[in-house]
């Protein structure tokens, strides 16, 4: 009963946290010609559940990646940075191989965001021909890397919550089946509408800004990031109902 309910928790929780990384697939697969995108969404999930597999069988390592590797101070960072409540925070002092992960990936994702939403927003011509000229390696390379920046967090979170590897599996792959089975329809609703595109865009921005602080030791609570995301997105759909319902009406006064 006990493995029942933590197998519950720990796959919903996978999901939640798999969220991120479907959009960031939704995105990158638009860049593909439309007869590829499915094919690299799916291989994208598939290195996802890989590396998260692969994360689960290195255990011992992946805990050995919070240890400090080295501290700010021994590369001439003054002290007086790192000084909280007057005494010296040694989370945000010292740096752990897992805060470099979490630093570069958050970096990766910054800079592909921006660079996602500049070609957006530059003008319909710089916007067309990007869409369908990216290779599958180059999206499914790029999808593999930021992969193991979410499966990092996400692994390391389960071990946090069970004890059992093979709950912890089970969870993994029952979480990626779920990812798998709606992500074409994710993508193709967010491809349709280009204001929810950018909406997917913005979220990536803050979970990149959030990677970053993760890697510099500040701590930002997940379920503050989630609650907006979730707001935001209920914001944006009331938004779309209402222009929906006011198409109608515009084209009726038009034809009056």
């Amino acid at each position: 009963m006990e493995n029942a309910i933590a197998l519950l928790a720990l796959t919903a929780m996978e999901i939640v946290l798999g969220i991120d990384n479907i959009v960031f697939i939704a995105v990158l697969s638009d860049r593909l010609p439309p007869e590829q995108r499915s094919q690299g969404r799916k291989l994208g999930l598939i290195l996802a559940l890989v590396t998260r597999l692969m994360l689960l069988g290195s255990l011992s390592y992946i805990m050995g990646m919070t240890k400090p590797a080295f501290a700010w101070t021994d590369l001439g960072v003054p002290e007086s940075w790192f000084l909280h409540g007057g005494e010296l925070s040694e989370e945000m002092a010292t740096v752990s191989w897992k805060d470099l992960v979490l630093l570069g990936g958050g970096l990766f994702l910054i800079y592909k965001t921006t660079k996602e939403i500049h070609e957006q927003t530059a003008g319909g011509h710089h916007h067309h021909e990007s869409k369908g000229t990216a290779t599958l390696q180059s999206v499914v390379m790029q999808i593999a890397v930021l992969d193991i920046v979410f499966s990092l967090d996400s692994v390391i979170t389960a071990v946090g919550m069970v004890g059992s590897l093979p709950v912890m599996i089970t969870a993994v792959v029952i979480a990626v089946g779920v990812m798998v089975l709606f992500a074409d329809r994710v993508s193709a609703f967010v491809s349709r509408n280009p204001t929810l595109k950018m909406l997917a865009l913005s979220f990536l921005m803050l979970i990149g800004v959030m990677l970053v602080a993760e890697g510099i030791g500040t701590h930002i609570e997940k379920g503050y990031i989630y609650f907006a995301m979730a707001f935001s997105l209920i914001v944006e759909v009331l938004n779309m109902k209402a222009r929906r319902h006011a198409e109608p009406i515009q084209q009726t006064s038009s034809g009056a």
